[in-house]
């Protein structure tokens, strides 16, 4: 699956998606455009990040998923349709590595008849997530313990975790993990 730049734009949704990819449960791909997207919106959202951080951001997110980096997709970005233009690089990312799934929070701008000749699926964050926690929730609850676990300044709690992947949209996801 590919990882659009709006799943990985906010802190806790980035790390639970990251930590889903980490624990081998799947294939997380992105290529350079979408961290470059991730990147400028942070920038631009959070001017008092330095730019350091964020090239760290990138090195961290690139050395914790085997294999993640979809390179050689470019040539396909020209030739495909899709409501916004500037999305057609995550599809073409998916093209290029085989996804069957773009997790993106834009789902109208990945509509089902521009994505199943290439037999692939959006899915919004929620819905990946909640497959996850259908598949095997322990591994989806181990991911939020490292997150809480990883928090220490300030320290958080996996109440905490929740709360804040709850506020990311993620509310179905957060609503099976509290019931079970």
């Amino acid at each position: 699956m590919v990882y659009d730049a709006n799943v990985l734009y906010g802190n806790t949704l980035r790390d639970l998606l990251i930590r889903l990819a980490m624990a081998g449960r799947l294939q997380a791909r992105w290529a350079t455009g979408i961290l470059d997207e991730m990147q400028r919106n942070l920038a631009a959202n959070r001017p008092d990040i330095p730019a350091e951080k964020f090239a760290q951001l990138r090195l961290l997110m690139n050395a914790a998923v085997r294999d993640c980096l979809v390179e050689g997709h470019e040539p396909l970005i020209e030739g495909l349709k899709l409501p916004d233009p500037d999305d057609r690089h995550a599809l073409a990312a998916a093209i290029k590595s085989g996804a069957q799934i773009i997790v993106a929070s834009n789902l109208k701008d990945f509509p089902a008849e521009n994505l199943v000749a290439w037999g692939i699926e959006a899915r919004s964050p929620d819905d990946f997530v909640l497959d996850q926690i259908d598949l095997d929730g322990r591994v989806v609850w181990a991911c939020v313990q490292q997150i809480a676990d990883s928090r220490v300044n300030p320290p958080e709690t996996v109440d905490d975790v929740l709360d804040a992947s709850e506020r990311a949209g993620l509310v179905e996801s957060v609503a099976a993990l509290r019931a079970g």
